[in-house]
């Protein structure tokens, strides 16, 4: 796996000069964030030497070097599932390419169902810490010379960018809500009563990602900020049949809000 992470990271050093220290992942309904970014290069997933190619609607399936908020970035337009059929490996084998490449700061996005009965569809919800509930982890087998063995996870989402990310919300008067994310398997959505024991369990909203991203980046030494869109609600006494297309709709309305805070974070930061 070394191996091809290093032929992989070597092929796209080879193909554009850009380095950014910066990379975003867009979730679902969220890939048209990249149509803020400054685009430079565009690779599909299949062109990429040893890249899975995303198969749920609404992931583009493209990696992106541009410019945002005046920096350099590489920005993955479709994320891979694990209920895609792919490996814990395979799904967070960008992650271990973007370290290659030397990423030091990871901005990941998703599309989630609410459990906080104090949230509402279309709230932006700030990552602080989240819950695993994937059945495999992503750093299973033998370790990965980017960490040690038991890596800490007391500050899985970084501090200081979650700081910048209030600072910047009130000074644009854009409202956000804060909340640990679960992360599960999928691909089903949540029953009522899976989503009012993850409530009991502490989570505030819960997907089918970004927990094996987060994980890794993490033991590679990059530090991460995420943001949730709110997109359902398993709420007791507000839940309803949701759908994938419910879902990007959903998130497509917030868009503009959450790059706003996006390039203004990396404008900031970065």
């Amino acid at each position: 796996m070394l191996a091809k992470i290093q032929e992989t990271a070597a092929w796209i050093k080879s193909h554009t000069t850009l380095r950014p220290t910066t990379a975003i992942v867009l979730g679902t309904g969220l890939g048209r964030l990249a149509e803020e970014i400054e685009v430079i290069e565009t690779f599909p997933y299949a062109d990429i030497p040893n890249f899975p190619v995303s198969t749920v609607e609404g992931h583009s399936g493209c990696l992106i070097f541009g410019r945002l908020g005046g920096k350099e970035v590489l920005a993955m337009q479709g994320r891979f599932h694990y209920y895609e059929g792919y490996s814990m490996k395979e799904v967070t084998f960008p992650v271990r390419v973007m370290y290659e490449l030397g990423i030091q700061t990871l901005f990941v996005s998703n599309a989630s169902g609410g459990t906080n009965e104090g949230f509402k569809i279309g709230d932006i919800m700030f990552i602080t810490d989240h819950i695993n509930f994937f059945p495999e982890h992503p750093l299973r087998g033998k370790n990965f010379p980017t960490g040690p063995r038991f890596p800490d996870m007391s500050e899985a989402y970084d501090r200081g960018l979650l700081d910048l990310a209030r600072t910047i919300a009130k000074e644009k008067g854009i409202a956000h809500v804060e909340g640990v994310y679960v992360g599960t398997s999928g691909p089903t959505f949540e029953t009522p009563a899976e989503y009012k024991m993850y409530r009991v369990l502490g989570g505030d909203a819960v997907g089918m990602s970004t927990v094996p991203e987060v994980i890794v980046a993490r033991h590679c030494g990059i530090r991460v900020f995420g943001i949730s869109i709110i997109t359902d609600l398993g709420v007791e006494g507000k839940i309803v049949e949701v759908s994938h297309e419910e879902v990007q709709k959903a998130a497509n309305a917030v868009q503009p809000l959450m790059a706003d805070i996006m390039r203004e974070m990396i404008c900031r930061s970065c």
